[in-house]
C-alpha cells in the first residue's frame, strides 16, 4: 500500500482528534473561487472552528477561515463564507443521517491538494467528555515513555 505524501498537505485540524472520536472519514472536493484557491495554495487557511452543515441536498463547509488573497482586488472573497462540498448524493445522505444523531458532529480534519484540486477530509465524530480527553493524554504519555525506555 502506497503511503500518502504530506507534500500537498495544506492545513490540519489537530484539535479535532482531541475533541472528538472520529468514526468515519470522507474525502470531498471544495468549490472555491479564484482568489480562494490562491490563498489555499499559500496555506492561508484555518480549520479550527469549522464544521459541515447539510441543507438543501448539499453539504457546506462553514466557519472555515480562508484569508483574503493579498494581490486580489475588488473581486476578493469573504473569508468566512460557506463553501459547497462536492460529494455524491449517497455520501450526503449518509452524512445527513449521521448528523441527525445526537452528539454527532461533522468536522474538517485536513485540507490538501490532490492532482491540483483542493480536497478536504471530513470526519464524522462524537464529542469526547473531559475524562475521555484525560484518558487519551494518559495513553499517549505511556506510549511515549515506552518508546523512550526501549528506544523504539
Amino acid at each position: 500500500m502506497k503511503k500518502e505524501k504530506d507534500d500537498n498537505l495544506i492545513a490540519q485540524n489537530k484539535k479535532a482528534r482531541h475533541d472528538y472520536f472520529i468514526k468515519e472519514t470522507v474525502e470531498a472536493g471544495i468549490a472555491l473561487t479564484g482568489t480562494e484557491i490562491k490563498s489555499v495554495r499559500a496555506r492561508r487557511i484555518n480549520l479550527r472552528d469549522g464544521y459541515v452543515q447539510i441543507y438543501g441536498g448539499s453539504a457546506y463547509l462553514e466557519n472555515v477561515h480562508i484569508s483574503e488573497y493579498k494581490q486580489g482586488n475588488r473581486y476578493n472573497h469573504d473569508p468566512l463564507r460557506s463553501r459547497r462540498l462536492l460529494l455524491h448524493k449517497k455520501e450526503i445522505a449518509r452524512l445527513a443521517k449521521a448528523q441527525s444523531e445526537r452528539g454527532i458532529a461533522i468536522i474538517p480534519l485536513k485540507v490538501y491538494l490532490k492532482h491540483g484540486f483542493a480536497k478536504v477530509l471530513i470526519g464524522v465524530g462524537q464529542g469526547k467528555k473531559e475524562y475521555d480527553k484525560r484518558q487519551t493524554i494518559k495513553e499517549r504519555d505511556q506510549k511515549r515513555e515506552i518508546r523512550r525506555k526501549y528506544g523504539i
